[in-house]
């Protein structure tokens, strides 16, 4: 990293003692500078370090001028002469700013650095507050929906308490609604709200809740931009707000497999720092019908039916999954059709490549380097129908399609561990009929470090289209069923039947989209690259850490 130009370099006091603190227009440093003085080899780089911390301008929350609460202010009483240039120190301001604790972690950190003079405490404040606002991708003011319904419904609570102190910190107006509905929000995104108040929308609830948002927000943009969502060939248009999600549902997935963790804290630290982590979403439609938007995990059989278990339910609580799980697990059923795709192509990767989507991620950045440099993105997808499709036949427990890991605390790998957020494709994972005791252990791979796609019965493909026709609906395309009203409802009711009694169809599943079940089987998605950002830097690689001067350039 090339050295920055230094703007500010004083000697501060910090609990009594003498730092030497530097500002430049990336990095705000201070180190002991009693502990400099006395190490000054490569051979006691401990000490040093434990005498020297450094904290990227860009992960600085706020600055603020602290009241004077030295004990050399003149109170009228008798008082210790100073003895030192920390005794001495009259006046001071505060930093608070970003702090990394457990894995993947932010919390809210301050320090507070003791001045001589009045006048140069105010020149390090302007300093400061003038480099933040050179920071032009931080929010200033966000629509907030808080769902006071979801996880263990204490969404409310979170926000007053947890989040809504930070943005203030910050400096960041809301303009907070406590949805009444489900659907609330996403209709109010559709259609009252005047988007160009704000610099992005928060959701603090579940999946479910995101999906309520990501729905009004991509559905608004696409009818201001006149594009016909029923068209599974129109390009959608990119969303121009992003998305803030403060975690409070049962599972929060998209949240954990995008920061990391499911701690509200960090994701207010992450929408105040402002950074942007585009998300692929997946358009699903029937024939000439758009039903929904997908942004982490489609699941026809084993998924879909846990689902539809479990909704009904729902007066159990989040107890429910693990019970529908059990039950389903146990019913055993296999589902017969056709799966068609059209496979990822280039420097995409693969889904076994290991090769996990972190911050800064190359396959991901590739893949915005060639939306943004391609000549006519109509040509792309027109190129993309063109490609050679993969038909696949058989009977499957489980169809999957993850657009991202899909990790969560009970299984911190997800359904793909090398899914990536934005690289424009989805990983299609089938999983054919076999045995229970297999089934299990391909289950149990999700929650242990062994590859859960190493089976004879499992295979996983990247992709950017699929399409799946359940074998029922099959049997209807070759007969021909031209008779009109109930005789015809009773004919196909008769097929279905004599499949099932013979044994070469099995039962209807659902699709379990993000949590919500479609109304059709026979579905074809569309993967739209970078369709939406987050307010979200993307999960962290742990740090090694270094000579904190050495990267601090300053």
């Amino acid at each position: 990293m090339e050295k920055q130009s230094r703007l500010l370099c004083s000697e501060l006091c910090v609990q009594r003692r003498l730092y030497e603190v530097t500002l430049n227009c990336a990095i705000l440093a201070w180190k002991d500078t009693q502990i400099a003085k006395k190490h000054t080899g490569r051979a006691i780089y401990g000490a040093v370090k434990a005498g020297s911390h450094c904290v990227p301008v860009c992960e600085i929350i706020a600055v603020q001028e602290k009241e004077d609460d030295s004990p050399c202010k003149d109170t009228g009483k008798w008082q210790k002469v100073p003895q030192s240039p920390a005794d001495s120190c009259q006046h001071a301001f505060t930093v608070f700013y970003v702090e990394r604790t457990r894995q993947h972690c932010w919390r809210c950190s301050n320090m507070t650095f003791h001045c001589s003079e009045h006048s140069l405490c105010l020149l390090w404040v302007q300093t400061i507050r003038e480099q933040l606002a050179l920071l032009t991708n931080r929010p200033k003011s966000l629509l907030v929906y808080i769902n006071p319904y979801g996880g263990k419904q204490h969404g409310k609570q979170i926000y007053d308490h947890k989040v809504a102190p930070i943005f203030s910190r910050a400096s960041i107006s809301t303009d907070v609604i406590v949805t009444e509905r489900a659907n609330h929000a996403r209709d109010h995104l559709k259609t009252e709200a005047d988007l160009k108040k704000y610099d992005g929308v928060v959701c603090v609830g579940g999946d479910g809740m995101f999906s309520e948002i990501m729905h009004g927000l991509v559905s608004r943009t696409q009818q201001e931009a006149g594009v016909n969502e029923n068209s599974m060939e129109e390009t959608l248009m990119p969303c121009g707000l992003r998305i803030g999600i403060i975690p409070a549902g049962s599972t929060d997935c998209i949240c954990y497999a995008t920061v990391g963790s499911n701690d509200p804290v960090t994701s207010a630290l992450h929408i105040i720092v402002g950074d942007s982590q585009p998300m692929d979403v997946c358009s699903v439609h029937n024939e000439d019908h758009f039903l929904r938007y997908s942004v982490s995990l489609l699941g026809y059989g084993f998924y879909g039916d846990v689902l539809t278990d479990s909704e009904r339910k729902r007066w159990m609580g989040p107890a429910r999954y693990d019970i529908s799980g059990v039950k389903t697990f146990l019913s055993h059923r296999y589902y017969e059709g056709t799966v068609s795709f059209l496979p990822a192509e280039g420097n995409l990767g693969t889904p076994r490549d290991k090769m996990q989507c972190r911050t800064g991620c190359s396959i991901c950045r590739q893949s915005s380097s060639d939306k943004l440099f391609s000549k006519n993105e109509d040509s792309v997808s027109d190129a993309e129908c063109q490609g050679t499709w993969t038909v696949i036949r058989g009977k499957f427990l489980a169809i999957n399609a993850a657009s991202m890991s899909c990790a969560c605390p009970r299984s911190p790998k997800g359904l793909s561990p090398s899914a990536h957020l934005a690289d424009g494709t989805t990983d299609l994972i089938l999983v054919r009929k076999c045995s229970r005791l297999d089934f299990l252990r391909h289950l149990l791979r999700h929650t242990n470090k062994d590859d859960q796609f190493d089976h004879t019965f499992v295979e996983v493909y990247r992709v950017k289209q699929f399409r799946f026709t359940p074998r029922y609906q099959e049997c209807d395309s070759e007969v021909d069923l031209r008779e009109s009203g109930a005789t015809s409802k009773r004919f196909l009711s008769q097929i279905c039947r004599e499949h099932r009694a013979c044994g070469c169809m099995p039962f209807q599943s659902n699709w379990n989209c993000d949590g919500e079940i479609l109304p059709h089987t026979a579905i074809q998605v569309r993967v739209h690259c970078q369709l939406i950002k987050l307010f979200a830097r993307g999960i962290e690689e742990q740090p090694v850490f270094e000579d904190p001067y050495a990267h601090c350039a300053i």
